[in-house]
């Protein structure tokens, strides 16, 4: 019915990278997203020997990488920080390229409503960096979506006349976080959308709405949720990523539960059901 990939962020199964290989494919995964940022997968601790192994290790289970990502953590807000955040994102595009990939994702910050602000000009002066460092090598950086309203999102991106900064696109996030319609986001990003994240979740009114474990509070009006259990209409939102020409990576991401590769293979289930 519809011509995607489905992946898995590797850390959402918590377990070491071999291990956490194997059951992407047990799942019924076809690629991977690998965090680039810390431990061993990050470009300074990787040699040319560890390099090789890893992908010899992904070849063996049929995988492939749909992105790495790159979110260091502090957005690019900070302009005494940005000069390390830039330099560093560069080594983890060049890191992708040589595992297979042209996309890394990231979170910029919270991009202002209003252009005018000096936030806004600083956020826009790394991307304009970051772009042109892509567009060298014909990769993206691939912001995700969720903190911001995805009509701000796109203005921010048309200002830089370039998809070396493009869009990751995370449906849960816009539902949760930015309480934005996520069909109608796939349609105001359509020239910018190179990767895509399959969460669920949903919205509530007050902390005192959102369920918790006994003895817990809630500290954000919102919870991640297993796919088909939230509120991001999925059959539309698939339909609209076909709609647009869309036809890359679904990755599963699961940043919480107790049972994180039960939620994953009833992921991939659930998206095979629709794109089939």
């Amino acid at each position: 019915m519809y011509d995607f990939s489905i992946g898995v962020i590797l850390e959402s199964f918590k377990q070491p990278i071999p291990v956490a290989l194997k059951k992407a494919r047990e799942v019924g995964a076809s690629g991977i997203q690998v965090y680039a940022t810390y431990g061993e997968m990050a470009p300074e601790n990787l040699n040319a020997q560890k390099k090789a192994e890893f992908l010899d290790m992904l070849r063996s289970e049929g995988l492939v990488i749909s992105a790495l990502c790159g979110d260091l953590g502090r957005g690019f807000a900070d302009p005494e920080q940005n000069p390390e955040l830039i330099e560093r994102s560069k080594r983890i595009l060049d890191l992708a390229k040589e595992l297979g990939t042209d996309i890394v994702t990231t979170h910029i910050g919270v991009v202002p409503a209003d252009p005018s602000e000096e936030r806004y000009k600083i956020m826009q002066d790394a991307c304009f960096k970051l772009a042109e460092y892509a567009d060298s090598m014909g990769s993206h950086f691939a912001i995700e979506t969720g903190p911001e309203k995805a009509p701000i999102l796109k203005g921010f991106l048309d200002q830089l006349h370039s998809t070396g900064v493009a869009v990751n696109l995370d449906p849960a996030n816009l539902v949760m976080v930015s309480c934005d319609d996520a069909v109608a986001a796939v349609h105001t990003l359509k020239d910018y959308i190179v990767h895509t994240h399959a969460k669920d979740g949903r919205h509530y009114a007050s902390l005192e709405d959102v369920p918790v474990k006994p003895g817990q509070v809630a500290k954000r009006p919102y919870l991640e949720l297993p796919l088909g259990e939230g509120d991001v209409p999925f059959p539309a939102y698939l339909k609209a990523l076909d709609e647009i020409g869309y036809h890359g990576f679904l990755t599963i991401e699961r940043e919480v539960g107790d049972t994180p590769e039960k939620d994953i293979r009833t992921a991939v289930d659930f998206l095979n059901n629709l794109i089939r």
